[in-house]
């Protein structure tokens, strides 16, 4: 076990029949060790200001803090300007942000095509799917077969000269595949397409070099990297944000104004209007240092031991069906129990204290195809232990036992 456990305070309490809690949500969202919960605290006792606008202490104190934040992010995902991380809500945010900024540019026309894979987190269609129908674009899918098996080489056969964008995750929360995402990348690159990364669930996994990997744009939400909710980042190249129009109007973004005409400020600012979520924004930075304290290498093998470790568990129990199409999954289980409803088996593991997603996981198109409603699905981070892997089967065998 790595030994950061104690770094993470929820994780002390007791809750439904003074059971100790145990966490397995976290590919919807981790938990925040003590230093981001201490600097959100810190910033509205002592710093509390807005940014970028004014002469007096707390507001320079504020803004050093916000960009100082700036400057560790580019670091953490090696960006070759600090000018190339844009603040966000989160990864919905970037991506909509992209699509809007694309659609202002007028980048698409009728017959112009955009690629997704099938695993897809709906962040990552449904502003695809908006943007073909405000321009007349097509939207294509790499197909899942129904054992959830992907064909990833015959995907990258939809990538044509008729694609303008390649739009992929780096990890799939539902399943836990990782995708050959260099190869889309090198193949859109081929076409003259753009890409965008959804590095949502790849972020507290593993590290991230935006340079190395040679996309446009990528995406990732802070609360999943142990930061505060309501924050993210898009990187998207200096050169391609240059060229781009602005997201929005107001503050922040502009260099002048007049009545007849407006002019933009220079990047990130161009891209950031109003006040933005400076709290945590400055929290953000402590989750990265949180992040860059980890040996990435001891976090893979431990997160890989209670994936092997769940999964024998699961395999060793009666009607159980498992969603791992010829590959071992990253960082999560996810399965059903056969003529059960997974969300009777999550209310019941609930009862025992144990956290588990039930449902679609925001990728009902992926569902559909494994022609199921939803699943249980239990995500492991770097402060889960294999005692509690233990205890997790031992409670789902139990709940079987109840439904049976």
């Amino acid at each position: 076990m790595l030994n950061i456990r104690d770094q993470f305070p929820i994780l002390k309490q007791k809750i439904k029949n003074q059971s100790d809690l145990i966490y397995f949500d976290n590919a919807a969202t981790n938990q925040k060790p003590q230093v981001v919960i201490d600097k959100i605290s810190e910033y509205y006792s002592k710093t509390n200001s807005n940014i970028h606008r004014g002469v007096h202490h707390l507001s320079q104190v504020a803004t050093t803090d916000y960009e100082e934040s700036r400057d560790l992010i580019a670091q953490f995902i090696n960006a070759k300007s600090v000018k190339e991380v844009i603040f966000t809500s989160g990864c919905t945010e970037g991506i909509n942000l992209v699509a809007t900024i694309l659609d202002k540019a007028n980048y698409l026309k009728i017959g112009d095509e955009i690629v997704v894979s099938g695993l897809e987190h709906h962040s990552n269609i449904v502003p695809w799917q908006m943007l073909c129908e405000a321009t007349g674009a097509i939207l294509k899918y790499v197909p899942v077969a129904q054992d959830g098996a992907i064909d990833w080489e015959q995907g990258l056969e939809l990538i044509t000269s008729k694609t303008k964008l390649v739009a992929i995750t780096h990890l799939s929360n539902a399943l836990g595949i990782i995708p050959p995402v260099d190869k889309y990348i090198t193949k859109a690159k081929q076409n003259g397409a753009l890409t965008l990364v959804d590095g949502a669930q790849w972020v507290a996994h593993y590290p991230l070099d935006v340079q190395a990997l040679g996309a446009d744009f990528y995406v990732f939400s802070g609360h999943k990297l142990y930061g505060p909710t309501g924050t993210g980042v898009l990187w998207g190249r200096e050169d391609l944000l240059n060229e781009l129009p602005p997201y929005k109007g107001g503050g922040e973004m502009i260099a002048e104004v007049t009545f007849a005409k407006t002019t933009y400020n220079v990047l990130p600012n161009k891209y950031e209007a109003g006040t933005p979520n400076i709290s945590g924004g400055i929290a953000l930075a402590q989750a990265v240092k949180f992040a860059q304290s980890l040996d990435w290498n001891a976090v893979a093998n431990h997160e890989k031991e209670l994936t092997q470790l769940a999964l024998k568990g699961l395999q060793s129990l009666d009607n159980i069906e498992l969603y791992t199409p010829g590959v071992v999954p990253n960082g999560l289980v996810s399965f059903n129990v056969k003529g059960v409803h997974h969300y009777d088996v999550g209310t019941l593991l609930d009862q025992f204290g144990i956290a588990v997603r039930t449902g679609h996981h925001c990728c009902q198109p992926l569902m559909q195809q494994l022609g199921i409603t939803g699943t249980i699905r239990a995500s492991f981070a770097c402060y889960n232990t294999l005692e509690e892997v233990e205890v997790f089967i031992e409670k789902l065998k139990k709940s079987l036992l109840l439904l049976s």
